[in-house]
Parts: structure tokens; sequence; C-alpha cells
């Protein structure tokens, strides 16, 4: 068995993809999971399960995707990965709840950063598979437009930390 953080597109944000995390959890278990928890109500789950990380995120969007009646994309990380993510936060000195971490599917496109809009004070880099958002006057007031973000789910670095945390049985 294996340790994954799981961590749904769009859910119960905006009204929209809206799952109660305690059919989430049983979603996940009913494709083989075991000892699953969530954390907040937006789609992150830690979880046992013996498939591949390429495994579980078919069988679970599979099984959103028949419970919700529409397709529901989700990323899957190791413990190790996002502990690798955090270490490579190229904005540390960021208030953590304003800097946002993009999980995305496969690396980020090379020309992502000519590609922004509305820039104010944000700031952005690109990771291996992630997008680091830096948001210092706070997510709520920017205008920012990352079209590379698109087709990934953000957490901000409280978030990442706790699943972490979470991760390790602390």
């Amino acid at each position: 068995m294996f340790r994954y953080i799981v961590l749904l597109r769009a859910v119960n944000v905006g009204g929209t993809g809206k799952i109660a995390m305690s059919d989430l959890r049983s979603l996940c278990e009913e494709v083989g999971c075991r000892e699953v928890r969530t954390y907040i109500a937006s789609g992150n789950v830690v979880l046992t399960s013996p498939l591949s990380p390429a495994e579980l995120k078919a069988a679970v969007e599979a099984r959103l995707a028949s419970h919700l009646g529409k397709p529901l994309a989700v990323a899957v990380r190791s413990p190790e990965d996002l502990t690798a993510v955090l270490a490579a936060n190229p904005f540390p000195d960021i208030d953590p709840a304003r800097c946002m971490i993009c999980f995305l599917d496969a690396a980020p496109p090379a020309d992502t950063l000519d590609h922004l809009r509305h820039v104010h004070d944000e700031r952005v880099a690109l990771g291996r598979c992630e997008l680091y958002i830096a948001y210092p006057g706070g997510m709520g007031k920017s205008r920012l437009v990352v079209p590379a973000a698109k087709t990934g789910t953000l957490r901000n670095i409280n978030t990442v930390k706790e699943l972490l945390k979470i991760a390790s049985g602390c």
C-alpha cells in the first residue's frame, strides 16, 4: 500500500462540483483505498492504495464522474512529491496563505509566463508539474489570469503543509 494525497479540482468552490466529504471518503473506499481522510471541504484526501498514481487518478475520476454525472479532474501526489514541491517554493517571503501551488498533470508549458494577463503585484514561477503563484495583495482582489492553470487545482502553502502532516500521521 502506498500513501497518496488526492486533490480534486473545483470542488465545493463557488457552487461547482458539490460533494460531501463523507461521500468523497466512501467513493475512495469503493475503489479500494484505505485510511481515507479528508481535510476541509475543498476536495483534499489523504489515503493509502495499492494502485499506481496514474491508476488511482483514473479510478477516482471514473468513480467521481459516475457519482456526479460529469467529469471531475484530480491530481495525485505522494508525500515525497509534496515535500519536494514545498522545498522548491520560489516565494518563501510571501505569506503562506497567499502563496498558491497549482498542481498540474504535466510540466507547465515553457511559454506559460508569456501568456499571463492582468499582472499587478502577483508573481508566477514554473515548477516540475506545478505553478507557483504569489498573491501579495490577496487572491480575492487579484485579476491575474494564468491560462496554464486552467486545468490544474490550487492549494495554498498552509493547506499543503497540513496535508503532509496528515499523511505522516501527526
